[in-house]
Order: C-alpha cells, then sequence, then structure tokens
C-alpha cells in the first residue's frame, strides 16, 4: 500500500518556488505542487530582527522509496508529513 507523502518547503520568491516544482515533477519525485501565495517571515538572525518574503510550495508524493524523499529534500524541501497523520498536525504544518 502506498503512503501518500506530503512534502513541505519555503522559498524566496514565486519563481524559484516554480522552477523547483518543475523540476521536481519532471524528475517524477513528486505527483502534485502546490505553490502558494508569498508570505513574509518575521525572524531573529545573529541577534537582529529581520524579515524576508518567502513561498510556501507543498508538494505531494506516493513514492515508497527513501531516496526519492531524499532528492526532495537535497533538492530544497524542507520537511515531509505522512498521508496517516492526524488532521490537526495536517492543519498546523499547512500554516
Amino acid at each position: 500500500m502506498s503512503l501518500l507523502t506530503r512534502i513541505h518547503t519555503t522559498l524566496p520568491d514565486t519563481a524559484t518556488a516554480k522552477t523547483l516544482a518543475a523540476a521536481l515533477l519532471q524528475a517524477r519525485l513528486v505527483a502534485c505542487a502546490h505553490v502558494a501565495p508569498p508570505g513574509l517571515s518575521l525572524y531573529t538572525w545573529n541577534g537582529a530582527a529581520e524579515e524576508s518574503p518567502e513561498v510556501r510550495v507543498l508538494m505531494l508524493t506516493v513514492s515508497e522509496d527513501a531516496a526519492d524523499l531524499m532528492d526532495a529534500l537535497r533538492s530544497g524541501a524542507s520537511g515531509y508529513l505522512l498521508k496517516n497523520i492526524e488532521t490537526d498536525t495536517l492543519v498546523d504544518a499547512i500554516r
């Protein structure tokens, strides 16, 4: 039985997000990629308050091959969620 895996990352702009999504789709590492509208991240870096634009990308795959997941992570994905997680966990991860 295949588990649907959700891979989540943020990128600095829509063009970069679309490039990553297209590359992963072309390599058949993901079945779907959703590029969300741009947002703004606020954070502390080296003791200073910073902010930068980010675009969230949610990708879906049914691959059971751990190497595929590792390829996606090396390409820029920051994490993944499995299909059988609780709904609240999924909603929190998407936010």
